[in-house]
C-alpha cells in the first residue's frame, strides 16, 4: 500500500507518532525511510484537517533530536566495535568505505557535521553513533543535534505543507510526485557517498 494511503487509514495521533517514531529510529542509527515517511504525512497534513502540521513537525523534530541523542550515547558506549558490529548487520549502510567517509566529514566539520548530516539520507543514520564513537564533547553535539534536527523536520513539514497547499487541487491527482521528489533526493544523495566512499576505501586500507 502506498505510503500515505496507509498513513490515511490510521488516527492522527498514530501519525503523530508513526513519524516520531520512524525519524527517532533511523536517527539512532537503523536504516529507515525517516523521511519519505515524514514528506507523506507532511503531504497529508495540507489536504487532511485531521493532521496538525504543527504538531506534525514539532513529533518529527522531538523523533530526530531524541534518536540522535540515544545514537550518540550508544556510540560513546559501543565504541569502534559498535561500527564493526553495524557493518555486519547493515553492510550496505555501514561499510568501511561510508564510515570513512563519514568520519573525514567530522574530522573536517566537527559539530557542523552533525547539523549538515541531518540533510543527507546515509548520514542521517552515522552522525548520533558515530559523535559518541568520535567522543565529540556532548555540548557541541548537541546543539547541532537539537538545531539539525528542528530545520530539517520541522523546514521539510513546512515547505511539504505549504506547497501541498498552494498546489492542492494539482497535488490530489499527483500527490505521488512529492514522494518521487524525495526518493530522487535520497538516491542522489547516496550515490555521491557510494562514489566517496569508494574513493576512501583504498585509502582506508592502506592504513
Amino acid at each position: 500500500m502506498h505510503v500515505q494511503e496507509w498513513l490515511d487509514t490510521v488516527p492522527a495521533a498514530a501519525v503523530y507518532a508513526v513519524v516520531g517514531l520512524v525519524i527517532g529510529l533511523e536517527s539512532l542509527g537503523i536504516p529507515l525511510p525517516g523521511e519519505i515517511i515524514l514528506v507523506s504525512a507532511a503531504l497529508m497534513s495540507s489536504q487532511h484537517s485531521g493532521i496538525d502540521p504543527l504538531i506534525l513537525g514539532a513529533c518529527a523534530s522531538a523523533g530526530a533530536v531524541i534518536g540522535d541523542s540515544i545514537g550518540y550515547a550508544i556510540g560513546r558506549k559501543g565504541g569502534r566495535p559498535l561500527l564493526a558490529w553495524l557493518g555486519g548487520k547493515f553492510p550496505k549502510h555501514f561499510s568501511e568505505g561510508h564510515i570513512a567517509t563519514a568520519e573525514r566529514s567530522f574530522q573536517k566539520w566537527g559539530m557542523w557535521a552533525v547539523f549538515f548530516g541531518r540533510f543527507v539520507a546515509l548520514l542521517r543514520i552515522f552522525a548520533g553513533p558515530l559523535a559518541g564513537v568520535l567522543r565529540m564533547p556532548y555540548w557541541k553535539f548537541l546543539i547541532a543535534n537539537v538545531l539539525g534536527g528542528i530545520v530539517w523536520a520541522g523546514g521539510t513539514t513546512a515547505v511539504i505543507y505549504y506547497v501541498g497547499v498552494v498546489a492542492e487541487s494539482w497535488l490530489k491527482r499527483f500527490s505521488w510526485l512529492g514522494l518521487v521528489l524525495a526518493v530522487a533526493i535520497g538516491i542522489a544523495s547516496m550515490l555521491v557517498l557510494k562514489r566517496k566512499a569508494a574513493r576512501a576505501a583504498p585509502l582506508t586500507a592502506g592504513d
